[in-house]
């Protein structure tokens, strides 16, 4: 008797599996199947979230992870084929504030479904926007947890370094002409949540003069590479002997993909970055 109970039991729980495993297979399929990503976080955020296999097409400018470059590519993050994504019949297309308005517009007219993505202003809208792309492509639950962990990590290390002095800090963006990080960026996020205080919050545009930077004298000077040569803007500042990013060698050079396009873990990464660049004393 206890033998056929225990058959019973067994049975009753490999159904019960069965059941679920396909109770969420048919949820999944009520989601989008054929997804294009016109930008290259919105990219990496749908590897972070495992439905890469509904990814069928990106951008030239989508290459994290390493996969996405294997992936059809419709253009650039500005300027994408039409043709070319009607051709790939999307059930979703993910677009950007870069992305063409006109061809955003057709897309709709062809009753395909388009999101668009603004550039996030802060570590808050980066997580916001995560959390709304889980739950249109049906991994609400795991766009969370990851939030979840982001935030934790994040809120530590402000934590940690809340009586440290604030060091004055310039991050330079472009060049030619020379452009600041202001208090709308997310980068912003990353200077005051390491300890810093950025010397062009205020700026209305970012467009900022070597006189102004000069002027303000930072402690550090940190130069993103999108878009221009980090090596010849160093050598240039270099020329300023008065700033006292010069006089204490503190002008560094980072990775423009991981600090001007972050998912809300590798904001993570950069801002640990970020925290050894201001305070290498505390590694």
């Amino acid at each position: 008797m206890k033998e056929n109970q225990a058959k019973l039991l067994f049975l009753a729980c490999a159904l019960l599996l069965c059941c679920s495993t396909a109770l969420i297979g048919y949820a999944e399929q009520n989601f989008p199947q054929r997804i294009i990503s016109l930008g290259p976080s919105i990219t990496e955020e749908l590897y972070l979230l495992k439905v890469q296999d509904r990814l069928i097409a990106c951008t030239l400018y989508c290459k994290k992870p390493k996969d996405a470059e294997n992936k059809e590519k419709v253009g650039t993050a500005v300027e994408v084929s039409l043709e070319k994504i009607v051709g790939l019949k999307p059930d979703l297309v993910l677009a950007t504030s870069l992305t063409n308005p006109k061809v955003i517009e057709k897309l709709k007219n062809l009753e395909i479904k388009v999101v668009n993505f603004s550039v996030a202003k802060s570590f808050t809208q980066i997580c916001e926007q995560f959390l709304e792309l889980g739950r249109i492509i049906g991994k609400e639950k795991e766009a969370k947890e990851i939030v979840h962990k982001a935030g934790t990590k994040v809120n530590a290390m402000k934590k940690k370094l809340g009586n440290l002095p604030k060091l004055k800090i310039f991050v330079q963006i472009g060049a030619r002409p020379l452009f600041a990080v202001t208090k709308d960026s997310f980068i912003n996020d990353f200077i005051e949540f390491a300890g810093g205080v950025n010397i062009a919050y205020d700026s209305k545009s970012g467009l900022y003069s070597r006189e102004k930077v000069i002027k303000d004298n930072p402690d550090v000077i940190i130069i993103t590479t999108m878009g221009i040569i980090g090596e010849e803007e160093k050598e240039i500042w270099k020329r300023h002997r008065v700033l006292k990013a010069v006089k204490n060698n503190r002008i560094y050079i980072v990775d423009s993909d991981k600090f001007c396009s972050p998912t809300p873990l590798n904001f993570v990464e950069a801002l640990e970055e970020m925290v050894r660049i201001l305070h290498p004393q505390n590694e």
